[in-house]
């Protein structure tokens, strides 16, 4: 007999813990969309965007398939969705080309709404009975992780399709424009350190990471400061000023060519005066001593030279963070933009929430990485192909979605995100 809830030593306090969090998480992504209308809903602004509504049926679809179609019995909601809201797993079949997810009127919001709501009964149902076995159950715990993803790029790609829309409406009109005041950037040092990074291959007992962020190996971390705070507005206006768009001398080959043929003299969202940026909550004046965001690695990359140091390895980073607390400036908070520092603290400060954060590593496997089995291996390692890693969370992702080790990672031209950066030096 396969383990479930029911026969496995624990396995009913996973289930009702795994219950709990399904709830919450299903419920946040319909509260996130709950502001979207049904024609904002399908959307789609850019190819590398999708529409709210393909968000709230992809993340629906993966418990589908991945969970309850596992049963030999199981009858699909509708098998023709099974091709719409497939995004890139071969190992499952063809799937409707993702530069075209705007096209696709029907489903009605409605119906998938109601998909939603019967794929969550169902869910519902199994987890109450308590008879997933082990193996559906970490997928069940991995869905969940998921569809806290498409949480955060429901908002990026929403904010994307208002800013695009000639009207420019407010994502909500009641998000605060609070105020802080960002320190004085000091200087951290760092000594040379071998240090242990990344996460133990899940599942196990600490807890929730993707196979990416596994092995857990030792790295040797050289001498180095990190700011102790990410750059903010005023200092990335400052580089503006000072010509930083138009030195060639500051960019990368490729990113010179993309600031050139894209026109690109600011960061994506800022009006031409450089004074008032739009966001979620519509356009406001831009907050000096907030976290600069919404910039490429391209971006990221030369501010760093321009300021006479460099981005932070994502190993410098980690080995920063992992003794802090996963606190922050994330979407729990509900202001859905960075912010100033909440508090004065005489070290490092913001590593977690308000933007993620550029490091200068490329986004590899680490020595000994497996990917997941079967067709969930699909999930991370074939991206690894010419993109950078991220670090820390932002404003639009989950409290309870971050850690230390977490390796976001996107192509060096990606802008609508909420990307900013940190600087870092070598130790003289």
């Amino acid at each position: 007999m396969v383990p479930s809830c029911a026969t496995s030593e624990g396995g009913d306090a996973r289930c009702r813990l795994l219950a709990a969090r399904f709830e919450a998480v299903r419920a946040r992504t319909a509260q996130l969309a709950a502001p979207i209308s049904a024609e904002d809903a399908m959307v789609q602004s850019m190819d590398d965007a999708s529409p709210t509504k393909w968000h709230l049926a992809h993340t629906t679809w993966f418990f589908e398939r991945f969970v309850l179609a596992d049963a030999s019995d199981y009858r699909a909601f509708d098998p023709a969705w099974d091709y719409l809201f497939n995004s890139y797993y071969q190992g499952v079949g063809p799937m409707h080309a993702r530069p075209h997810r705007g096209l696709l009127s029907r489903p009605t919001l409605a119906q998938v709404m109601d998909y939603r709501d019967a794929v969550d009964t169902r869910m519902r149902a199994r987890l109450q009975r308590g008879d997933l076995e082990a193996r559906l159950l970490d997928i069940v715990e991995l869905g969940l992780h998921h569809e806290q993803q498409h949480q955060e790029l429901l908002l990026t790609d929403i904010q994307h399709a208002f800013w695009s829309n000639p009207l420019q409406p407010a994502y909500r009109d009641d998000l605060s424009h609070a105020r802080g005041e960002a320190t004085a950037l000091r200087w951290i040092a760092r000594p040379e350190t071998i240090a242990e990074v990344g996460h133990a291959a899940w599942p196990g007992r600490d807890g929730f990471a993707y196979d990416n962020e596994s092995p857990r190996h030792r790295v040797l971390v050289p001498a180095h400061a990190l700011a102790s705070r990410p750059v903010t507005n005023a200092e990335f206006a400052a580089f503006i000023a000072d010509g930083g768009y138009r030195t060639a001398g500051l960019w990368l080959s490729a990113g010179w060519d993309v600031v050139r043929s894209r026109g690109w003299n600011r960061p994506l969202y800022w009006d031409e005066a450089c004074v008032r940026a739009f966001s979620l909550g519509g356009w406001a004046a831009l907050d000096p001593d907030a976290p600069v965001c919404h910039l490429s690695y391209y971006e990221a990359d030369a501010f760093a030279r321009w300021a006479g140091a460099r981005l932070p390895t994502e190993f410098e980073w980690e080995q920063a963070a992992a003794s802090l607390p996963v606190d922050g400036n994330f979407v729990d908070s509900g202001r859905l933009r960075p912010g100033a520092p909440a508090t004065t603290s005489a070290g490092l400060q913001q590593m977690f929430g308000d933007v993620w954060e550029w490091t200068s590593s490329a986004y590899t496997a680490y020595p000994g990485y497996r990917p997941w089995p079967g067709t969930l291996g699909e999930y991370n390692g074939k991206f690894m192909d010419a993109q950078w890693v991220l670090r820390g969370g932002s404003c639009a992702t989950s409290a309870d979605h971050a850690r230390a080790s977490y390796r976001n990672f996107f192509p060096s031209d990606a802008r609508w995100q909420f990307a900013g950066l940190r600087l870092a030096k070598d130790s003289a």
